[in-house]
């Protein structure tokens, strides 16, 4: 007798009432009605004792949860949640612990209780950083081998104008080459000012930044940014400093705290305010001496570079590399597949080379861009379109990204 022809219950009680017959084989009914043997006494046992009744199924929660939290406790976890949306388990159990003492739930007991009534939101992974190893080494013999390049602190004009100075200075002479009052913070208008200077001065053979934008993007592949990335176009090479070590760049913070005079008066607008940057300029590097340049001015030791093309230069591979050339949104094709390398790099040409059937080193210029894999499409159609999963590597971490193929 098949058990799926019948309802549980029915089942039962037509086992039971065969099996309850004097002389009844239990073994063969439990064989005919497909139970174990352990079920089938189960069940006369309970007919036995209760009778019909018994054989009604009955929960299986266990009669107590030793594990379980309290229901005023959990109550307690919500309201303290509620008017402390920012605050963690280790600081809602340590309010509870003060007020239950011995009752108060752990850390982990509160951690268990947010997560199951969905009051914990799950935090994005976090991001790849692109950092510095160790402190920048660069040997500088001569004007132009080195120019560092930050924003000092801004101050307003009397009329609330907004002061941001862009300074540019060379290492070897200790010239201040720029300081120059942009309207913004931009790529832009950074952009403008060595424009201005590599024509005037000619180009550095290196420039070196602190991490912030928009110089360097610790996120983006290489450090990478759309000034840096032309920078390195044009043949300068990128030195960064370490996050959080000034002192990397000391030369360049010891010339911010001699502009910090400016601060004292200001100027009644951001005009004015920049005439007088140009007046301390003309001080700082033709007047007064400095000792570490043996009682010389900046002016005096400083040279043009002979360097003077804004043209942006072609990058050579060697021969075993592929040369790829990135779309606007930044994507490169290899063997058919769009793989996503960097913003930063559209329209430049990106150096690849296989590795592996499914891994590409990948560079531009001389900037390191990590390893690439590709792995192979999973068929999955989300809003129409088909996602490819594509892995970005680097020797310490790995990195998961979904690029969009058209179907």
């Amino acid at each position: 007798m098949p058990w799926k022809e019948l309802r549980p219950m029915s089942q039962k009680l037509e086992f039971v009432e065969k099996a309850i017959v004097p002389g009844a084989n239990v073994s063969a009914l439990c064989r005919d009605f497909g139970i174990s043997r352990q079920t089938a006494h189960k069940w006369l046992r309970r007919y036995r004792d209760q009778g019909y009744l018994g054989l009604v199924e009955k929960s299986r929660r266990p009669a107590s949860s030793p594990l379980a939290t309290a229901e005023d406790v959990v109550v307690s976890i919500i309201e303290l949640r509620s008017k402390h949306a920012s605050w963690g388990p280790q600081k809602i159990a340590g309010v509870l612990a003060r007020r239950l003492g011995p009752e108060a739930p752990s850390p982990t007991t509160v951690a268990r209780v947010l997560r199951r009534l969905g009051k914990v939101k799950r935090r994005r992974p976090a991001a790849r950083i692109w950092s510095v190893d160790g402190r920048p080494r660069i040997e500088v013999k001569a004007s132009n081998d080195l120019w560092t390049i930050d924003f000092k602190g801004w101050w307003r004009a009397l009329n609330g104008d907004k002061c941001e100075p862009l300074t540019v200075r060379d290492a070897f002479s200790r010239r201040v080459l720029a300081v120059a009052l942009v309207p913004a913070t931009t790529a832009a208008h950074v952009r403008r000012v060595l424009e201005l200077l590599f024509r005037k001065h000619g180009l550095p053979s290196a420039i070196q930044s602190d991490n912030g934008s928009p110089f360097i993007c610790s996120r983006s592949r290489g450090g990478l940014t759309v000034l840096s990335a032309w920078l390195v176009s044009l043949g300068i090479r990128i030195v960064r400093s370490r996050p959080g070590h000034p002192q990397d760049n000391g030369g360049h913070e010891r010339m911010h705290r001699d502009l910090s005079e400016l601060q004292l008066s200001p100027a009644r607008s951001r005009r004015a305010q920049q005439r007088q940057c140009d007046r301390w300029m003309l001080d700082f590097n033709h007047v007064r001496p400095h000792d570490a340049l043996g009682g010389k001015t900046p002016a005096e030791l400083y040279r043009n570079s002979t360097r003077r093309s804004l043209s942006p230069l072609l990058p050579t591979y060697p021969p075993e590399w592929l040369t790829r050339r990135a779309n606007k949104a930044g994507y490169v094709r290899i063997n058919g597949d769009q793989v996503f390398v960097a913003t930063a790099l559209a329209r430049q040409l990106i150096g690849l080379r296989q590795e592996s059937e499914l891994r590409w080193s990948a560079r531009f210029f001389d900037v390191d861009l990590g390893m690439i894999e590709i792995l192979p499409i999973d068929h999955a159609y989300l809003g129409g379109t088909v996602m490819e999963t594509v892995t970005t590597v680097r020797p310490s971490e790995r990195a998961r990204e979904r690029i969009p193929v058209s179907a």
